[in-house]
């Protein structure tokens, strides 16, 4: 199965004092899905050493309606955004996604867990 890695910009919502902003307030997201890894996880990366593992489930049902009651939650903002909301001893970020983003990532997630691995 092939790992799926899909750059996006996200906007950080609350007061973290976060170094990569650019102008328009946004930062650099990574989102990882690999299949070998853990088939039910999907993976968003923060700029600096800030990673969160997570479930597929959890993104996908935050996308409808508010979910997740641990360490991330995710629930719809509007009609075109969504947050994901990261909570660790550090303290929380609240960070502000396209809908369409997170949509197009989840939709890349499940293509490339059907589709089989070519056999040499």
């Amino acid at each position: 199965m092939s790992v799926v890695e899909q750059y996006a910009r996200a906007q950080i919502v609350t007061d973290t004092d976060v170094q990569t902003l650019d102008e328009r307030g946004a930062i650099p997201v990574v989102l990882r899905y690999d299949p070998d890894r853990d088939p039910r996880a999907v993976r968003i990366g923060l700029p600096g050493p800030h990673e969160w593992t997570f479930s597929r489930d959890l993104l996908e049902q935050g996308l409808r309606a508010p979910a997740g009651d641990g360490q991330v939650r995710v629930w719809p903002c509007g009609r075109v955004q969504a947050v994901v909301e990261f909570h660790s001893p550090q303290g929380t970020a609240v960070v502000r996604f396209d809908l369409k983003a997170l949509m197009r990532f989840l939709r890349r997630t499940y293509l490339a867990a059907a589709t089989p691995v070519a056999r040499r």
